[in-house]
């Protein structure tokens, strides 16, 4: 196990949403399953009590806990892509998988868990600072996946 992880509570589908995440993106796997030892307050005895995976790369821990905590946008993944395709792909995966559209690149899963799908090209623009900066962000602020070429025609003016 890694020496600092990302712990994730989930109701009862650590293990689901882990396997979607594995599927997903590159770099990411489950690597172990752990079942419940004995009842506990959510669950009983054999029931996945934590999931331990990648995404992208960041270890992590899903967590059966139960229904008591909701993921938030406090907290959200965020995945950059290089390109239109890339973008679409995961943007796809994740509300096409029970999730949901949000603003400015951001979307979540089924579990409710926060992304971000960055085009780089756009933390690039951003990074510029300036009027280039600007016209992007402003481009940004109208949408909901983020679109490449518009940020692309921003940028330059």
């Amino acid at each position: 196990m890694a020496k600092n992880t990302v712990c994730l509570w989930y109701d009862r589908d650590a293990e689901a949403a882990a396997r979607f995440y594995a599927a997903t993106f590159p770099d990411s796997a489950v690597r172990a399953v752990h079942r419940a030892p004995a009842d506990y307050p959510s669950g009983k005895a054999g029931d996945v009590l934590t999931v331990e995976f990648t995404v992208a790369g960041v270890a992590c821990l899903g967590l059966n806990g139960g229904p008591a905590f909701k993921h938030s946008e406090a907290f959200s993944f965020q995945i950059a892509t290089d390109d239109q395709d890339e973008t679409d792909r995961y943007w796809t995966a994740i509300v096409g998988n029970g999730g949901q559209e949000s603003a400015c690149g951001w979307c979540k899963d089924a579990w409710g868990v926060s992304w971000q799908i960055t085009p780089r090209v756009l933390t690039e623009a951003l990074a510029a600072g300036g009027d280039e900066a600007k016209r992007a962000f402003e481009a940004m602020m109208g949408m909901t996946k983020i679109d490449v070429a518009a940020i692309e025609a921003a940028r330059r003016g």
